[in-house]
């Protein structure tokens, strides 16, 4: 065991005589040599995330959905709708080769009710939330309604906001937020849908009571008629009037 003093009266650890070859020598412990790093990384010991190797590419991860579709896009690609349970709310998203679309989904008026049959089918959504969009389609249109869209107000921070059902060409629907903006008015925000599902079956029970839903299920079943042209109101008008004979049998 060494002492703390030496008999030259000194720190044993500050006297150059004890402390020569022994633990304390200062010089045994500069010329002790470094052990070698290794060029590997060593793993964190702190639960952290591995690094994925070059070149991997990243796994789309999704949950139980229901689907409706395909859909020619406008790019020229096919699309499916999604219907899914995410945290806080539920989706409503446009999907295009396994990829989740930067864009407002789009759906055809007539597979709207087919898409929430399959949610409940297949236990997407638990009881609280398709409870009330099963009820909403199940809305008959008012006497005379024709409302443009179906809406379900809220707020984006300090400034208004809609969630709208809305008719689109060949009988689709677009389900969409909107946004007022001071001076520049209502904004489209063409990206997928989440929100509470209360707030989706508000706008899907406006649009009911509005004929929203009903006009665009005639639409697309009168569109899939053979022969059957789009045509206007108005060009509907203009054709008839144009001709004294039209109409006359």
């Amino acid at each position: 065991m060494t002492s703390l003093f030496c008999r030259h009266n000194r720190f044993t650890a500050d006297c150059p005589i004890c402390s020569k070859g022994t633990v304390l020598d200062p010089a045994r412990q500069s010329a002790r040599p470094a052990a070698p790093r290794s060029s590997t990384p060593r793993p964190s010991r702190g639960g952290g995330r591995r690094q994925a190797p070059p070149g991997a590419v990243a796994r789309t991860v999704t949950g139980p959905y229901a689907s409706a579709g395909p859909y020619a896009g406008e790019d020229g690609g096919r699309y499916e709708v999604r219907l899914e349970r995410v945290p806080g709310g539920v989706r409503l998203a446009s999907w295009s080769g396994g990829a989740l679309a930067r864009r407002a989904p789009e759906l055809a008026a007539l597979d709207l009710a087919r898409l929430v049959a399959q949610a409940r089918e297949r236990n997407i959504l638990q009881e609280r939330d398709i409870e009330p969009i099963e009820r909403a389609l199940a809305v008959e249109p008012a006497d005379g309604a024709a409302a443009e869209h179906g809406a379900s107000a809220g707020r984006a921070g300090d400034l208004r906001e809609e969630l709208r059902v809305e008719p689109v060409a060949d009988g689709r629907l677009r389900v969409a937020r909107w946004i007022y903006r001071p001076n520049r008015g209502w904004e489209l925000q063409d990206a997928p849908v989440m929100l509470p599902a209360k707030r989706i079956a508000e706008a899907l029970r406006d649009a009911a009571r509005g004929g929203v839903l009903a006009r665009a299920g005639g639409q697309a079943t009168r569109s899939a008629m053979p022969g059957y042209a789009t045509t206007s109101p108005e060009e509907s008008y203009s054709s008839s009037h144009s001709n004294p004979n039209a109409g006359a049998a």
